[in-house]
């Protein structure tokens, strides 16, 4: 039987309750398919860490989880600890060193779910967003000087590089082709940004070349936001940098319903190391605790990291599960405009994962 070993870093605030949710039904899941097993390895890493030590994991923390099969991440971020510190001291401390340099964020209309888009169904919102997550506005560079001063200067420098851009481009068009519609929309702002994002359009050009059969087209990212919610149809799978699809995710996660049920992948498509697995929601300290924390987008998140594995009928059936389950609006979280709680919502799915005969 095939163990996998995963690395469990609940983080912050709600992160701990959906990990825990999501480590439970991947336990019953294993359970069910029967040809394989999970080893979760905890890591108490985040701003609790950080409170009492310093930094947000330990020096050798990316040493302690390398030769783990997957990452499952919670949230990161605490009230009374600078945003800069806990995701530069976590999250983008574990991305950057493993190039981990794509952000796959699927996004649709889930049964039972209403859309704050009028008349919009599920097929009409079904999109995959590819964030470039190495590079770009995310790059680190930068600094500040004459700090506190009348002529103090910050300055934070968008890099990107030719091979940074060709590859995630190239990503986003073999994902492009393996789905239904084959259409990839690629976002820019060259316009303005007269450098990296004209370099950006170029290279973008270059590598649709090698994929004839996929539709594609260009969006300033102003104009997208309008398209997304006024034209959602003519959507399918998006590609933009670094801060611009961490923006337009968002969104398209608020179009689809809500944050809590948005999930990630942080791929390393070369395998060279572990990839993370994290629902987009944050650690919404504003609920942690009252175990009312969605956690359907860690289930969704789940299935991603079960692709990754090749484990693609368990994260089928794990899929059903929680389209079960979100159909029926007794089960639906606070988010969602229901009164379910986190365990209510978790056994549910457990009930259905043990129920399903697919």
């Amino acid at each position: 039987m095939k163990q996998y070993r995963i690395a469990a870093i609940p983080g912050d605030g709600i992160g701990q309750e959906v990990i825990a949710a999501g480590i439970a039904v991947l336990d019953v899941l294993a359970e069910r398919e029967g040809s394989f097993r999970f080893a979760f390895d905890r890591f108490d890493w985040g701003s609790d860490y950080y409170k009492a030590h310093g930094v947000m994991m330990p020096p050798d923390g990316l040493a302690r989880i390398k030769d783990h099969d997957a990452i499952f991440f919670g949230a990161v971020g605490a009230p009374d600890v600078p945003d800069y510190i806990t995701l530069w001291g976590l999250r983008l401390a574990i991305c950057q060193p493993f190039d981990q340099y794509a952000n796959v964020r699927p996004t649709r209309i889930l049964p039972g779910i209403t859309s704050p888009l009028r008349h919009v169904t599920g097929p009409e919102l079904d999109w995959v967003i590819v964030r470039e997550n190495s590079e770009g506005e995310y790059a680190g560079v930068g600094g500040r000087v004459h700090q506190g001063h009348a002529n103090e200067v910050a300055t934070d420098v968008s890099m990107m590089t030719r091979s940074g851009v060709e590859r995630i481009i190239r990503y986003a068009f073999v994902l492009a082709r393996s789905r239904p519609r084959k259409r990839l929309t690629v976002v820019t702002k060259s316009n303005a940004q007269r450098h990296a994002m004209v370099m950006w359009d170029e290279i973008a050009a270059e590598v649709a070349a090698e994929f004839p059969d996929v539709t594609w087209d260009k969006m300033l990212v102003d104009a997208m936001t309008m398209r997304m919610v006024s034209k959602p149809e003519t959507l399918d799978t998006i590609v933009a940098t670094n801060l611009h699809a961490d923006i337009l995710s968002d969104l398209a996660a608020a179009l689809a319903g809500s944050l809590g049920i948005a999930p990630t992948a942080n791929i390393n498509p070369e395998r060279r190391f572990p990839s993370m697995f994290e629902p987009i929601h944050g650690s919404a300290f504003d609920i942690a605790g009252k175990g009312i924390a969605n956690p359907v987008g860690t289930f969704w998140t789940a299935c991603q990291m079960l692709e990754h594995l090749g484990e693609k009928p368990a994260a089928d059936r794990l899929m059903r599960a929680v389209e079960r389950v979100t159909a029926d609006p007794a089960l639906h979280t606070p988010d969602l405009s229901g009164t379910a709680t986190t365990r209510a919502v978790t056994d549910a799915v457990i009930a259905a994962i043990r129920g399903d005969n697919g």
